[in-house]
């Protein structure tokens, strides 16, 4: 089952390739950011009926040495075939691009990390013809973000080093480092990471402690029931209930008809859309304000 978790732990890449110094400065390859990093379909299907599809591929061209691919896939969890079909994807990658692979596994916790190191082999008896080992990102080689400054300097990494390090103990604690780190940045900057981090967060216990961190900002993120979502659900049905409710008191105030100050209270408090919708219709017929609550 795709998750947004899983979204996340990969998508991340394509938007911002600089959460990739990790690998080049593990390979010894120029920092992404002195090469060109292209986003190409992740469709690895040859026969119509049998869909494969890589999370995201990379096309880089470093300023130094030979392009080559990245084929990052977010792996929550053992998979039984996986490695079959992590070798597929290399070599299909291979064949039709005519490039080198490097294939990529975002992993959380550190069970699945040192399965997706492989290596995958396709052999018979002792000879191997084909062997696969991935490049895992994990908590043994995504570093823990402990510094605010760094939360301001690199915002793409700290978001996915916390998504990353979200099953460990030091969550909390992770989090609250980010959330601090976060408020240097513009209030777009800061809303735009936020949303991020929670639906990368999504099914996992440290979601709702950052709900609770992220409290400071608030935006619409449309499709994720993220907390920017509510909050800006919230306020649009607060300001339709604000204007229904004026426009009952407009009415009756222009039919001459006395509005006591209970009254007014009493509607301009009212957050149900349906009783103020019920109480505008009787404003225009009523004879007293009383009149609005009549059989309620």
């Amino acid at each position: 089952m795709v998750t947004s978790t899983h979204e996340t732990s990969h998508r991340i890449f394509q938007e911002h390739p600089e959460v990739l110094v990790p690998v080049f400065e593990a390979l010894g390859l120029p920092p992404p950011a002195k090469a060109t990093i292209e986003a190409l379909t992740p469709d690895a299907t040859e026969i119509k009926p049998l869909e494969r599809r890589v999370d995201t591929v990379l096309k880089v061209e470093p300023s130094e040495g030979d392009s080559f691919l990245i084929a990052v896939e977010a792996q929550t969890a053992r998979s039984r075939g996986k490695g079959s079909s992590w070798s597929y994807y290399v070599s299909y990658l291979r064949a039709k691009f005519d490039l080198p692979v490097l294939l990529v596994a975002v992993c959380k916790n550190r069970p699945t990390a040192s399965w997706a190191a492989g290596p995958f082999e396709c052999r018979v008896g002792t000879w191997t013809t084909q062997s696969t080992r991935p490049f895992v990102l994990g908590p043994d080689n995504v570093p823990e973000i402990t510094d605010e400054s760094v939360v301001a300097r690199e915002p793409a990494l700290a978001t996915f080093s916390a998504i990353v390090h979200s099953e460990s103990e030091n969550a909390a604690a992770i989090l609250d480092m980010l959330a601090r780190g976060m408020r240097s940045f513009d209030k777009a900057t800061a809303k735009y990471w936020c949303e991020w981090l929670e639906v990368g967060l999504e099914d996992t216990p440290a979601r709702e402690t950052w709900r609770e961190l992220e409290k400071m900002v608030a935006t619409y993120f449309p499709g994720r029931g993220t907390l920017f979502e509510e909050t800006y659900l919230e306020g649009k049905a607060e300001g339709k209930a604000e204007g229904k409710a004026e426009s009952i008191l407009s009415v009756l105030e222009k039919r001459g008809i006395p509005v006591p100050e209970a009254t007014r209270d009493r509607i301009t408090s009212c957050t149900d859309l349906d009783a103020l919708t019920l109480w505008f219709d009787r404003s225009l017929t009523a004879t007293t304000a009383e009149d609005l609550f009549a059989e309620e």
